[in-house]
């Protein structure tokens, strides 16, 4: 098999393993310990971008730009032309910059590229994609599934490997299968078409690091199930002669404390609730101020421009426990988040906090989307999703019933969500103080000029690593 594809440009993949920080390499990680320290290679801590966030890290490997430039302010954000709220959309054109892939084809036009779950996957110019796209029925209900470019690769990939475990990509049942799937889709994609360059997002240990924390004692079984997962992939690349680089966007820390921006927003009358059939939704057109959280950041939107009612929300920000910074329009430049999309207030969690996007002061009153795994009509990222509420008595039971119904091709509600944000012990988003919580990048890759680098360097080690 040979090392090189045409032009004489080197195959290469790089492995996103979610969450792996250096304090994670050792005992546990075997297969990427060994890796990491292997002749020829290096490891090197990368500063996170901020917010240290999945799409954010991404756009910023992908582009070298700060979001400032790319755009990408957050895994979500608030359309001021629409009046609308976003959260993990996943058109490719949102990314704004050039791609890594498409300066590599500069130097080979033919190149091509495999971008598999990577997010903002779909109609980019990558070659061949693969991302999790659920299909909604005009019935209302949900058919779990994904996309692919081209279309056709869809079924044949299910044919050869089954359908892709959906339920443990997110939510309650979240767990290694997903991770195990996405890595024999890329053998699958490797044997089919070899394609130059490969991205790979393996997620796993985002789960348990989020929903127990990263000093549970369940965390070393969870580190070695990825290892594993991440060293047979490995192996099966480099028997091809495909060079590997492995890197991870954030570090998770302990949270011990929910910071809620939109109920003390509520409190000073500043945000509009909907009353429908007995529920509270946020109104955010109609609100003076909101907030659209995404773990340790909340852009906060103002429909008041004036500098006197800015300054009285910065204040209010500024008095939550758990709030470490809050930038305005003008120090929002020097954070690398002055865009369009930003929030015209930006707080940034303290490192054990993180901000849930509830607006309702009593549970029987939250929208109804608040009890399921719903990430697009969330006015935030909610990783009480991970849970099953432990207040329903026999939730085993009661998924059975919702599957049946759904099976019948009723319309239900997956209504199996807890509404209590303390269940969540891990967190991310801010940087953290301590640099063994940073994201990692390993591989034969060029050894850092100091004890670190920024993630803005690291598209220009991943062109020099996949034209080495």
């Amino acid at each position: 098999m040979t090392t090189s594809g045409q032009d004489g440009m080197g195959r290469a993949v790089i492995i996103n393993v979610v969450g792996l920080t250096p304090r994670h390499l050792g005992e546990h990680t075997p297969a990427l310990s060994a890796f990491a320290t292997r002749s020829g290679h290096s490891q090197t801590s990368i500063k996170p971008v901020l917010p240290a966030v999945t799409c954010t890290a991404q756009a910023t490997y992908l582009t070298g730009k700060t979001p400032a430039e790319h755009g990408i302010v957050a895994n979500g954000w608030y359309d001021r032309s629409l009046s609308e709220h976003h959260f993990w959309k996943q058109s490719n054109h949102l990314v704004e910059g050039e791609k890594l892939w498409e300066t590599l084809r500069h130097d080979k036009k033919e190149l091509t590229c495999a971008k598999l779950f990577w997010w903002f996957n779909m109609y980019s110019s990558a070659d061949f994609s693969i991302t999790p796209r659920p299909l909604y029925r005009s019935d209302g209900l949900k058919t779990f599934d994904v996309h692919t470019n081209p279309l056709a690769m869809r079924e044949e990939i299910k044919a050869d490997l089954g359908d892709f475990p959906f339920s443990s990509f997110w939510g309650p049942r979240a767990g290694i299968a997903s991770s195990q799937w996405i890595a024999e889709s890329a053998k699958w994609t490797e044997e089919k078409y070899s394609p130059d360059l490969s991205l790979v997002y393996l997620p796993h240990l985002d789960y348990d690091l989020q929903r127990l924390g990263p000093n549970h004692p369940d965390i070393p079984k969870e580190l070695r199930a990825i290892d594993e997962v991440a060293g047979n992939l490995i192996n099966f690349l480099e028997k091809r002669g495909v060079r590997v680089a492995i890197l991870s966007e954030y570090g998770i820390t302990e949270a011990n404390k929910v910071v809620y921006p939109n109920r003390a927003f509520r409190t000073k009358g500043w945000i509009s609730i909907k009353d429908e059939l007995g529920l509270e939704y946020l109104d955010c057109g109609g609100s003076r101020a909101f907030a659209i959280t995404d773990h340790q950041i909340a852009h906060v939107y103002l429909r008041d421009d004036s500098p006197s009612f800015a300054a009285e929300v910065r204040s209010s920000l500024e008095s939550l426990d758990g709030v470490a910074k809050v930038f305005d329009k003008d120090s929002r430049k020097e954070a690398g988040l002055d865009h369009e999309r930003a929030g015209d207030l930006i707080a940034i969690a303290e490192e054990d906090a993180w901000f849930a996007y509830y607006h309702w002061e009593e549970d029987a009153k939250a929208p109804d989307f608040a009890r399921c795994v719903d990430v697009h009509r969330k006015y935030g990222y909610d990783p009480a999703e991970l849970f099953v509420d432990p207040a329903i008595p026999f939730p085993t039971a009661k998924a059975a019933l919702r599957l049946f119904q759904k099976k019948m091709g009723f319309r239900m509600s997956m209504d199996l969500i807890p509404l209590d944000a303390s269940l969540v012990k891990g967190t991310h988003g801010a940087i953290p103080k301590d640099k063994s919580d940073w994201p990692v990048l390993l591989g034969s890759i060029p050894e850092p000029q100091g004890e670190w680098i920024s993630s803005t360097e690291v598209r220009d080690i991943l062109l020099r690593f996949c034209t080495h």
